[in-house]
């Protein structure tokens, strides 16, 4: 290592550790543990994980938070020491890519994991403080303040002596997943260090933009979708280590919290191991529930006050196809409790207006149908041209995004959505972001689901793109989805009535028939029906999939989808 460069970091890190030191005793990283019962099946899995992890056998993605988490709850050394070893790895090898002029791991794709990487720092320093000597400490400060400070500064963002200037991609955007990383880092090492400078820094500036910001999306959810939404687990675990560190209740600041619950659990479908797939779903393509949902609803739980609504998060995380966590690396969120017995939510229907979504069922059984609806905010990166879009189901997809079935999991276009599809001149015209379409629920039957409504789609398009006027209404009423569409376009484009199905569609007339999904087209009256199978555009994205487009003269679709018996 350059012996100047060693020895500015020196003189830096001992600026930082006697800033730390002398920080007047106002806060600290606390995180209650007191509900842990240490005689489940739940602790018993998650001690046998990191009781594997310090015999020398980690399972992947084991993290000094859990070594550090178990310590509090079996104050073992082994435990911290598992913990300091495993950052001082961090550090360490941080360092030594900083002596090499290079970008440590922390900042790799744009500071996504400091937030994990940076918690385990803080929470171990915290926890584990009496094993931890004077010059780790050093070490591990200049690490995690240069961290924050490049997080938030990325123009001056540096690594030793060299620049490393950042996009600073959505470090001011509390609706993106980013920023609950970049919080969490500020958070765990502010709490842990009593850094006042920071600590004041999310008082005024981040904390209070994240309930601003989420205080008017009323009735829960993202509008990332559901894929990267399911961020939301660290956005209130963030809630969680803020309240029983300062005492402060971000949670309930607005309805943010308690609304989630009722918009996951209707958002999954009848039978209990899907939701709906709404945005980018990268993680697998396939929206089955995994771990990650059910530490978003048990965070969400317990954080929440209202204790109809704990009921009903109770129920879902017994009955979903998951009732304990699949991956080691989760284990420790199942400590949380999940309480006992719950019902489900009395309405069978459910309005998100912040972001625009209907869903409904005609029963809480697993062989109802469920439907969805989508007309909203179109703002975030990972959201989908698929303003004005449905989703049938019925003991499995009867009408769903062709995303679902892609490779990828990001096929963003229209014309993988059940939505209109706009051709120019054969070119598809998409719907532009930033944009909000409106959504009104005109009538409505909670006890049976059965409702209808209306959306205005016009402004999801360019003004001069094409597309004057799109109007969709819907009614859903037993078993059965009606679309009705109205739409004004310039003379030289077509408009096509589209819907994505899981299996090769039957023509039989005016009538299509795909697996139990019976389609009619009511209008127009000289209508033209054809399909698409999706793989034939390219094998290695599509999978599977089939697509019915309805062609014909005038303004007007008039669609029916008959789910069929149960």
């Amino acid at each position: 290592m350059n012996s100047s460069f060693a020895l500015r970091r020196a003189l830096a890190a001992a600026i930082v550790l006697a800033a730390v030191v002398c920080m007047p005793a106002q806060a600290a990283l606390k995180i209650d543990t007191s509900g842990v019962d240490l005689k489940s099946t739940a602790f018993k899995r998650f001690r046998d994980y990191v009781d594997a992890a310090a015999n020398g056998s980690p399972g992947y993605g084991f993290s000094a938070t859990d070594a550090a988490t178990l310590y509090q709850l079996s104050p073992k050394e082994k435990y911290c020491t598992l913990a300091i070893r495993l950052v001082q790895t961090q550090v360490d090898d941080a360092d030594a890519r900083i002596a090499q002029g290079q970008r440590p791991a922390v900042a790799g794709d744009s500071y996504l994991e400091a937030g994990p990487m940076i918690s385990d720092l803080g929470l171990t320093w915290e926890v584990c403080r009496t094993l931890i000597s004077d010059a780790q400490r050093a070490q591990w400060s200049t690490y995690a303040e240069q961290t924050i400070h490049n997080i938030w500064n990325p123009k001056a963002a540096k690594w030793g002596e060299r620049a490393f200037e950042w996009t600073g991609w959505s470090i001011d955007n509390p609706g993106n997943n980013y920023y609950y990383s970049f919080v969490e880092a500020t958070m765990f090492w502010a709490l842990a260090s009593n850094n006042e400078t920071w600590l004041k820094f999310l008082r005024e500036k981040k904390l209070p933009a994240l309930t601003a910001y989420f205080g008017k999306l009323v009735g829960g959810g993202s509008l990332e979708g559901t894929g990267y939404g399911a961020a939301h687990m660290r956005l209130f675990a963030i809630y969680r280590v803020w309240r029983d560190s300062t005492g402060e209740d971000l949670a309930n600041a607005n309805s943010h919290v308690d609304d989630s619950i009722r918009f996951w659990v209707h958002a999954t479908m009848p039978t209990l191991d899907r939701f709906a797939p709404i945005g980018d779903q990268s993680r697998v393509s396939v929206p089955e529930i995994y771990d990650y949902h059910r530490r978003l609803v048990l965070e969400a739980r317990a954080l929440s006050k209202n204790e109809e609504v704990r009921d009903i998060a109770s129920w879902w995380l017994h009955s979903i196809s998951i009732p304990e966590m699949t991956s080691g690396f989760n284990l420790r969120h199942d400590l949380l409790p999940a309480g006992t017995g719950g019902q489900p939510p009395q309405s069978r229907l459910y309005e998100a207006k912040g972001t625009g979504h209907v869903f409904a069922r005609s029963d809480w059984n697993r062989d109802a149908v469920w439907v969805g609806f989508n007309a909203g905010p179109y703002v975030e990166s990972h959201a989908h041209q698929d303003q004005g879009g449905f989703t049938l189901f019925a003991g499995d997809w009867l009408a769903v995004t062709e995303n679902i079935w892609t490779h990828s999991g990001i096929q963003q276009g229209t014309e993988v959505h059940n939505v209109l599809r706009f051709e120019r001149n054969g070119t598809i015209i998409r719907q532009r972001e930033p944009s909000t379409s409106s959504m009104k629920v005109i009538s409505a039957n909670p006890q049976s689901g059965e409702f209808q409504a209306t959306a205005d789609l016009s402004p999801a398009y360019a003004a001069g793109a094409g597309v004057k006027s799109w109007q969709r209404s819907i009614e859903f009423k037993g078993r059965t989805l009606t679309v009705h569409d109205t739409f004004a376009t310039s003379a030289d484009t077509q408009a096509i009535f589209q819907i994505n199905v899981p299996v090769k569609p039957v023509l039989e007339g005016h009538e299509e028939r795909a697996g139990k999904l019976h389609i009619k087209v009511l209008k127009p009256e000289d209508a033209v029906i054809g399909s698409l199978e999706f793989a034939s555009l390219d094998k290695a994205e599509f999978r599977s999939g089939w697509r019915i487009d309805v062609r014909g003269s005038g303004q007007e679709f008039l669609v029916e989808l008959d789910a069929g018996a149960p």
